[in-house]
């Protein structure tokens, strides 16, 4: 089943996509699925690991099921001090 999926991008993944958000069409069940596609088509450096994956404003899990219209974001690590 494909799903439409709203994402948006924060700090070195926005730099790495050159957008802040997109909405795209996917048939990634999870949010590791999506992110593992998107980096294989946009070259993202950082690996999922290094990452927070929120669903529709709430932080998740990586296993958690996309639904159609669903809003990811995905967070990098931030410096700072």
């Amino acid at each position: 089943m494909t799903l439409t999926i709203h994402v948006q991008y924060f700090a070195i993944l926005r730099e790495q996509r050159g957008l802040s958000r997109e909405t795209l069409s996917t048939t990634a069940a999870t949010a590791v699925e999506l992110y593992t596609e998107l980096q294989a088509k946009h070259g993202f450096s950082l690996p999922a690991d290094r990452l927070r994956v929120a669903i529709n404003d709430e932080f998740t899990a990586w296993n958690a099921p996309l639904r159609d219209g669903a809003a990811v974001v995905f967070i990098p690590p931030v410096a700072g001090g």
